[in-house]
């Protein structure tokens, strides 16, 4: 039985993007299908599919940190429409994949993108979003099918921005540092975005790059390492709620709906751009997204954990990281209709509902 959560994401997805794009007889290629990220968009194409006129779905993944079980069962229930293959974007020549040369949309979600995660394997990390992309690049330069290019950038572009420049619009240049922890992802994901703009330049592909800001929601395995999923798994495994920080860094979260809607009105957008895409409002502190966990979970599960404030034993785990992030998305508003409204109290409690059906 499909989860009552997710169905209702996946249909207010389909209520904006079945007008959007040109999905009959199209092949759809997503690399990193197996991430947070993947799982909504593998979801919605599968089960949507049909509806959409969509021919194929090309779903790539090395498993680097696992293969979850949901890909293997959508697979099998959709087995005329999905194909997966386990595939390292840096190494593996995308023309082995017969289907993938008739790619009308081709999302480049293949990157780590936890923290925890990225600083384990930063070869692999960068070697996703540079040699991976460029492989991407080269070999759809010359492919006339193609409609869209989705490279997922990241907020994380900006750095730790000055004050005055928050919040954040898509011109700011952003203040980072090339060296230390977080570089690995941060100056990949520029680079990334420097190839696509020369490509688009080039090629006149149809490129368009996403910022995302602080996504959430179900999908992210309570084991990701990041806030909202370190959050949901206290709450789950009734302990108290740990930040490693003294609670006053700030950010704006967008649920997982808003977002993979705010993704593809840019995979469909057709042309070369770049846009933030999150939730505006509000600008909240890490004890107060703390606070709206502990509401939810005393609702849902009957929790009774603490907020419980502690230092890592990791020396760089606060290092480069950014006190305040906030995005403008005018941009989007105006030139895509990308319009999220799924406010942060709304949104972790329906991921911890989507959670509690899923063990129970």
């Amino acid at each position: 039985m499909q989860n009552k959560i997710l169905t209702e994401d996946l249909d207010r997805i389909h209520e904006v993007i079945k007008e959007r794009g040109d999905w009959c007889g199209a092949v759809v290629v997503i690399t990193g299908c197996a991430g947070f990220l993947g799982f909504y968009f593998m979801q919605y194409f599968a089960r949507y599919g049909e509806n959409l006129g969509v021919k194929k779905i090309i779903g790539l993944d090395n498993f680097l940190l696992g293969q979850p079980d949901w890909i293997a069962s959508l697979q099998k229930e959709y087995s005329n429409l999905v194909n997966l293959h386990e595939f390292d974007i840096s190494k593996d020549k995308i023309e082995k994949i017969n289907e993938a040369k008739e790619a009308r949309y081709v999302i480049h979600g293949a990157s780590i993108a936890s923290p925890s995660f990225y600083r384990m394997h930063p070869i692999e990390t960068v070697d996703a979003n540079i040699w991976g992309l460029r492989g991407l690049l080269d070999f759809y330069s010359s492919r006339p099918a193609l409609k869209g290019f989705l490279f997922f950038s990241s907020s994380e572009i900006y750095g730790d921005p000055d004050p005055d420049s928050i919040p954040t619009d898509e011109e700011y240049r952003g203040n980072v540092s090339c060296h230390g922890p977080r570089a690995c992802y941060d100056e990949a994901k520029r680079f990334g975005e420097t190839l696509s703009w020369i490509y688009a330049k080039q090629f006149n592909m149809p490129i368009t790059i996403a910022r995302p800001f602080n996504n959430y929601g179900p999908g992210m395995s309570i084991s990701d390492k990041r806030l909202p999923a370190d959050f949901a798994n206290c709450v789950l495994h009734e302990r108290d709620l740990t930040i490693l920080s003294d609670g006053r860094p700030t950010r704006t979260f967008c649920y997982i709906s808003d977002a993979i809607i705010g993704y593809l009105l840019c995979l469909t957008h057709g042309k070369y751009d770049y846009f933030n895409i999150g939730m505006d409002e509000p600008e909240i502190t890490v004890k107060d997204f703390a606070k709206i966990f502990q509401k939810s979970g005393a609702q849902l599960f009957d929790y009774q954990g603490a907020v419980d404030y502690q230092t890592s034993e990791d020396p760089e785990y606060m290092t480069d990281n950014p006190n305040r992030r906030c995005p403008v998305i005018k941009k989007a508003r105006e030139v895509l209709g990308y319009s999220p409204k799924v406010y942060v109290e709304e949104g972790v409690h329906r991921y911890l509902s989507f959670l509690k059906q899923e063990v129970l």
